[in-house]
């Protein structure tokens, strides 16, 4: 029987990779010239997976993608990310106490995220916290991904949760949107990559720090969404 769910996002939501996403992406720029991009211009380029992040890195710097470039570049990028996994990558302070909570309450615990599905287990099992989560969906895991509902929608279920009974957590536009497209509470860290305030961006409550991620506040916004006054 499904139960009540909480999903998380990935980079910059449970785990800081930060550190480990700048190195790898800043060695792709060097294979190729360009200035290597600092911590604050990261956050710009997170969200939608490492094709992305290389294709905004060249914009930033008004750069055009040759033929065939960005698939070289890619590959450059995965080979070095992947080899360093877990890095100088750590969960965020108090994650693993929420995590426990929520788990003690009856919620089970999923990631969709636009990270690869494989880098993500291999990222989450390499801290320890891999097998706390029923389903670990990345961008490859199904035919789309966030900010489509369907990649929540899908992860909901393939972790044996109930759509009904369901909570995003994240760090970015991309999930906002991503939940409020599938009808369901999100809550906003205001530590991650968001190049914005997320509280801007009106989730159903914005935290800093996992010690506010309780059960209790995590069943008033599944209720409080499936209210009359809220439909």
């Amino acid at each position: 029987m499904a139960g009540p769910i909480v999903v998380f996002d990935l980079d910059g939501t449970l785990v800081d990779t930060a550190p480990d996403l700048l190195d790898s992406l800043n060695r792709c720029l060097d294979t190729v010239g360009l200035k290597r991009a600092n911590p604050a211009e990261l956050r710009r380029f997170i969200g939608f997976g490492a094709r992305v992040m290389i294709e905004r890195a060249f914009e930033a710097h008004g750069k055009a993608l040759g033929d065939g470039q960005l698939d070289r570049l890619y590959a450059i990028f995965i080979e070095d990310y992947t080899g360093g996994i877990p890095g100088k990558s750590v969960p965020y302070p108090g994650v693993v106490a929420a995590l426990d909570r929520l788990s003690a309450s009856g919620y089970r615990l999923a990631v969709c995220t636009n990270k690869l599905e494989q880098m993500s287990r291999k990222l989450l099992a390499g801290l320890g916290i891999g097998e706390r989560f029923a389903a670990i969906c990345g961008q490859d895991t199904f035919p789309y991904r966030k900010p489509d509902p369907r990649h929540l929608f899908d992860t909901i279920e393939a972790a044996g949760g109930d759509v009904e009974q369901a909570l995003m957590v994240g760090d970015s536009r991309t999930d906002i949107d991503t939940a409020k497209a599938a009808g369901i509470p999100v809550v906003a860290v205001d530590f991650g990559y968001s190049d914005q305030p997320v509280r801007d961006l009106e989730p159903s409550k914005t935290i800093s720090h996992y010690d506010e991620l309780t059960s209790a506040l995590a069943g008033n916004l599944i209720d409080g969404a499936r209210s009359p006054a809220r439909a």
